[in-house]
């Protein structure tokens, strides 16, 4: 287990960090993290309960006001550090994902902590360009300008596909911006997020000012959403779920983010190339083990290229080798759970009744049998209307269906509550152009599905939820915005007075 999870001695004093320190939780309940490959339990913790969410609100309040006063040059020093802090530690967080979510370690040493790292980078560049507007003159004798401002305390809550890359993507633009934080991860999975926070410290981020609860959401979650020193709410998750975080939130009338399910359409036109779009279909599809809400799960294929796209698909889908996360030769892990597992079994099971299995649908046996594996699935004819296809199932699973013409393949594409991410598969620039433009969605790929870039920013449409993570668009949503208007006159008594005074 050593070898496995190199920084177990880490978490020895328990799985709270509050004001720069590891603490035990006060809820009086224990939580354990499991090895989703081997079900065997890795790590048991006392859950927060609402005291330690007052207390790591209490921590972040403190800290706000010297952080928040550090001048933007020292805050990007200090993320920078922060950066070569997590590089030095790149192996043992890559290890510590790996071994909560269940994901292959060369996707997390090549995915998730590289990209964790970059962010980190990017948000230290970005502190220093947190501008206003231009200062001018547009009433009278008054100039105006404007100043953008860190919000206070955020509290955020991060889920458990992507743990690290969720921690950095709320912690780091906050901080950026001159905020404090309090993020409660997913119970099943804490590690990284509290390997993440003691980066931070290390790295010389005052204490306080990131603070870690873990906690069930309906004890800490809620008392973090509803805390009235909490003044702004980051929210990734499923969308039942963004609605009751909403509910609680604008109690309290917060800033509100929300990162929602997604259920990606994957649309090909009969001029793709057709080995490209099944590669790029088997990889957008499977990232994650296809608990990824940005994941390729509805794939519409023009008619002409159909039954060859289902065929070659699936071939390529036979040759993706599960295994352990930590052998070299592994593409794909188990999920997360065995609860989710079976969930995703669930969906595919129901789905025989109206639709065709093409391949997958079963979870191995042998030495896999004790993990949460389920094998890449494929399925084919099901409806519009069908519940694989309008429901987020978060597994390995990709429906096919046929469609005519451009307008339906668009229309079928854009027929779900959910609009994150969306991609086109065509080598006609002018049917490309028309996906982008008219594609329901967050983020449109062309010709490829699934790369993100620190530069860009992620968020969606409709259900999937409103706010953007990552690039410069995410740094203003950590900020409020001030009008500032100086009187450049000595006029004791202003044209405009009149309206109060008249002319007496």
């Amino acid at each position: 287990m050593q070898d496995r999870f190199p920084a177990q001695e880490r978490f020895a004093d328990g799985a709270q960090y509050i004001g720069g320190r590891l603490t035990h939780g006060t809820s009086g309940r224990t939580h354990a993290v499991v090895d989703p490959a081997t079900g065997e339990e890795v790590y048991t913790y006392e859950l927060a309960g609402a005291d330690d969410v007052d207390k790591a609100v209490a921590a972040a309040r403190a800290a706000f006001p010297g952080w928040a006063g550090v001048t933007p040059g020292e805050r990007s020093d200090t993320l920078h550090r922060f950066a070569a802090v997590l590089a030095d530690r790149a192996e043992e967080l890559a290890r510590a994902e790996s071994l909560q979510c269940g994901k292959p370690l060369k996707l997390t040493r090549g995915f998730d902590v590289p990209g964790t790292i970059d962010n980190t980078a990017f948000f230290a560049g970005a502190a220093r360009h947190l501008a206003g507007q231009s200062a001018g003159e547009y009433s009278g004798d008054h100039t105006s300008y404007v100043r953008r401002e860190p919000i206070g305390v955020v509290g955020s809550i991060a889920p458990w596909n992507y743990p690290l890359q969720m921690a950095a993507w709320k912690i780091l633009p906050a901080i950026a911006a001159g905020n404090t934080i309090v993020l409660k991860p997913a119970e099943l999975t804490p590690l990284t997020s509290l390997l993440f926070a003691q980066a931070a410290t290390a790295a010389g981020i005052p204490d306080g000012v990131i603070n870690i609860v873990t906690g069930t959401g309906k004890e800490a979650g809620e008392r973090l959403v509803g805390h009235p020193d909490v003044a702004m709410t980051s929210f990734t998750g499923s969308t039942a779920v963004g609605k009751r975080v909403a509910e609680v939130a604008i109690a309290t009338v917060k800033r509100l983010h929300l990162e929602l399910g997604g259920k990606a359409p994957f649309v090909v036109f009969d001029d793709a190339d057709l080995e490209a779009a099944a590669n790029g279909a088997v990889a957008g599809a499977l990232i994650n083990t296809g608990q990824d809400c940005t994941a390729a799960t509805r794939a519409y294929v023009q008619r002409p290229l159909y039954e060859a796209f289902v065929e070659r698909t699936a071939a390529l889908m036979e040759t993706v080798r599960l295994g352990d996360p930590f052998a070299p030769g592994t593409d794909l892990g188990p999920l997360v759970s065995h609860l989710q597992r079976d969930r995703v079994a669930g969906f595919v099971d129901r789905a025989r009744a109206y639709a065709r299995v093409v391949t997958g649908g079963e979870a191995p046996q042998g030495e896999l049998k004790a993990g949460a594996y389920y094998r890449p699935t494929l399925i084919a004819d099901a409806a519009q209307d069908s519940e694989v296809v309008q429901s987020e199932i978060f597994g390995p699973v990709l429906v096919v269906l046929p469609f005519d013409s451009d307008d339906e393949g668009i229309a079928l594409a854009n027929d779900t509550p959910y609009g994150l991410a969306a991609s086109a598969w065509s080598r006609d620039v002018f049917r490309a152009n028309r996906a982008t433009r008219e594609l329901k969605a967050g983020c449109v790929w062309i010709n490829d599905h699934i790369p993100i870039i620190s530069e860009m920013p992620h968020g969606g449409y409709k259900a999937s939820g409103f706010g953007k993570d990552m690039s410069a668009y995410s740094f203003e949503e950590y900020t409020q915005v001030k009008h500032v208007m100086f009187d450049n006159t000595a006029v004791a008594r202003k044209p405009w007075h009149r309206t109060i005074f008249g002319d007496c």
